[in-house]
């Protein structure tokens, strides 16, 4: 396309393209691409009025006509069926692939045949955000423009039938084709059992829509009060139900992308199939013209969002998204303490845990020693953290920083909850701020209980190796060890914040393994195995297929856990990049042989950026963690962000209220309303 001056007028671009009354057709569509380019704003949140164009055709009949004859020209006979079927629904069941293809069209943007109407729009509207300022304009307007053109719209036929409303019903009938086709694969049954004996209300909706078709084309348009639409729309709600039934059995069946993505085709085609057949209703005259506008714009606002990528990665994760986090809610319940006992438990549970982690700072310092390769080590690490963390696991300790992704859904459904109240404002986010408190001390006294005990029993066994076997293992590497633990002797709060995301990668993992096994029916597949039936007996079988279901998410969770902890490190080395992570409990392992390994003689200002440090990787281990699951959770349950300011207003009068809850638990209230009965 050549380089075009910018025109300040509509008169200076008619006058451009017109010469010796007649349109210069150098290329066929720069008339139209510089009447868009004019109207086009800087911002999209302007608002737009065409009343200049269409003064300026009726002051001029002529270049009116030779508009309304160049338009009808450069958009007549063009193909567009195929183009409002496929555009901006996804055309494979693999997000990947889908992904892939809509990142590839946005780097070098895909270019259709020039005899159809893409092909126009491509050159016109060529921007993702033209449509939302054309759908700015006001109707009237587009009805103003369109009477002066001449155009005739979509029902009028001149050569037996109507081209466009021929390309208009051929684009319903692929889309209901194919979705009869995809309903019948067996993944998109499974999750639907209720119709495995039913015929497909999908079938229906295509035989009905082919039986009025014919009818349509010879220029019958529907009616809301015809006995065909009341029965084609009777189907297409089944056609819905189908769909909801689906996303209903989730919880019940599980959901794969596969299978998300097969839905998630149904639901926009079905969406597409709706638009569409509204154009073809018309109750009175005016309706044709203003459903020839509407399907014009709707091309437009197709074409122009057919590359959407964010809307496409969040209409894609959302149903995966909420059975993960619902796994996750139920696993989290148990780390958000109540009464004085539960929170005694859970200081007792972390005790646990920093008991475990302070053997595996010991094995770490030791298997630093081991000479081999970074891959070696990263290795070596990884299974080292790895299956300390399964251990813990296991044993029912609490590790701190594991309980952020678990509650965040929780939080987010107390905080949907909350936002269906109908109160004042003060009192919507009441119980989610208690809430809140509840998680904050238990958080809190998690990690009291981790970094104690994980500090003592890394100083008791490295002065126990010292002392029984005359090694002081960290007789070199003490100086590191209090470095790493300082904020401005070392990129703390990056490492931190790393151990962060891979915390909430651990709680995604979890929530993805245990809904793939609900939809693979993992433990029904082990409880029926006729070998392990036959080996260790029927009962011992489900027994072992019960526990499995149970306990494999958290073991492949906490393994691939320990795998990103025990490899960034060397993943770092390999890119020339400082990249590590820090932990809260091992840090205070870790500052534990660091204190031994310097004679605990240290510079008092070493002293205070050590505790700093600690209480900084705790805060930023939460704070990312919690943060990154929240908003995967408030997404998958469509919270808006603007709740969040809410939640800290409700946290913090709270606070005010009662600043001690976010510490100690208070006593059950049946003991409160017991001594208040004797006194």
């Amino acid at each position: 396309m050549p380089q075009l001056k910018r025109q300040y007028s509509i008169k200076e671009i008619f006058d451009t393209h017109i010469k010796e009354g007649a349109v210069v057709k150098e290329q066929s569509f720069l008339f139209l691409y510089d009447i868009v380019r004019y109207f086009r704003p800087k911002r999209v949140s302007h608002s737009i009025s065409i009343l200049e164009l269409i003064g300026y055709l009726q002051e001029n009949p002529e270049h009116c006509q030779l508009l309304g004859a160049y338009t009808k020209e450069l958009l007549s006979q063009r193909l567009f069926g195929r183009m409002i079927s496929e555009v901006g629904i996804p055309q494979d069941s693999s997000f990947l692939y889908e992904l892939q293809r809509r990142i590839s069209a946005k780097i070098l943007p895909f270019q259709p045949e020039k005899d159809t109407l893409q092909y126009i729009l491509n050159q016109v509207f060529y921007l993702q955000t033209d449509y939302l300022w054309i759908e700015r304009i006001d109707h009237k307007e587009f009805r103003i423009l369109f009477e002066l053109l001449g155009f005739k719209d979509l029902f009028t036929q001149e050569t037996g039938k109507s081209h466009s409303l021929s390309e208009l019903c051929e684009a319903i009938s692929l889309i209901t084709q194919r979705m009869s086709g995809r309903t019948l694969e067996s993944d998109i049954i499974y999750m639907v059992p209720e119709y495995s004996y039913l015929e497909s209300p999908f079938l229906s909706f295509e035989r009905e829509f082919e039986s009025i078709r014919e009818s349509i084309l010879q220029g019958t348009p529907l009616q809301e009060e015809s006995l065909n639409y009341k029965q084609l729309m009777v189907l297409f709600h089944q056609c819905q139900d189908f769909v909801q039934q689906a996303y209903k059995n989730t919880s019940k069946y599980g959901i794969t992308m596969r299978v998300n993505q097969g839905l998630l085709r149904l639901n926009q085609q079905l969406a597409r199939v709706k638009i569409l057949i509204d154009l073809l209703v018309i109750s009175q005259k005016r309706d044709k013209t203003d459903n020839t506008i509407c399907m014009a714009l709707k091309l437009i606002e197709y074409n122009c969002y057919k590359n959407n990528i964010r809307s496409f990665i969040k209409e894609s994760t959302q149903a995966v998204t909420y059975e993960i986090t619902q796994f996750n809610a139920s696993t989290g319940e148990k780390y958000i303490t109540d009464t004085p006992k539960q929170y005694l438990k859970m200081f007792g549970a972390s005790l646990g845990a920093g008991f475990i982690v302070g053997f595996l700072c010991i094995f770490k310092a030791l298997l630093h020693e081991v000479n081999t390769s970074a891959f070696g080590h990263a290795f070596l690490y990884s299974m080292n953290y790895a299956f300390g963390f399964i251990l813990i696991y296991l044993t029912g300790s609490a590790l701190a920083t594991k309980q952020p992704s678990m509650t965040a859904t929780t939080v987010a459904r107390m905080v949907d909850e909350g936002r269906k109240k109908q109160c004042s404002e003060a009192e919507k986010h009441s119980e989610f701020a208690e809430f809140f408190a509840r998680l904050w001390r238990s958080q809190f006294i998690a990690f009291v209980g981790n970094v104690i005990m994980a500090f003592a029993m890394a100083l008791l066994l490295v002065w126990a190796i010292d002392n029984l076997l005359g090694k002081n293992i960290v007789a070199h590497s003490w100086n590191k060890l209090l470095t790493d633990a300082s904020p401005i002797h070392s990129k703390l709060i990056l490492h931190a914040a790393i151990a962060g995301v891979f915390l909430f990668i651990s709680g995604i993992i979890a929530g993805n393994v245990y809904n793939k096994q609900k939809h693979n029916q993992f433990a029904y597949r082990i409880e029926e195995n006729p070998f392990l039936k036959r080996a260790l007996g029927i009962s011992k079988t489900k027994k072992l297929a019960d526990w499995l279901d149970h306990k494999r998410p958290g073991i492949l969770s906490n393994f691939w856990f320990g795998v990103f902890m025990g490899s960034t490190a060397s993943v770092g080395y390999f890119l020339g990049l400082d990249l590590d992570i820090r932990h809260i409990t091992f840090v205070s392992g870790n500052i534990a042989m660091g204190l031994y390994g310097a004679g605990f003689h240290l510079v008092w200002s070493m002293w205070v950026w050590i505790f700093v440090g600690l209480v900084t990787v705790g805060f930023i281990n939460f704070i990312v963690s919690f943060g990154l699951s929240i908003w995967v959770a408030f997404r998958s349950r469509n919270i808006p962000s603007s709740e969040v300011l809410l939640l800290f207003k409700a946290v913090g009068r709270h606070f005010k209220k009662a600043p001690l809850s976010f510490v100690l638990p208070s006593k059950p209230k049946t003991q409160n309303a017991e001594l208040k009965t004797k006194s």
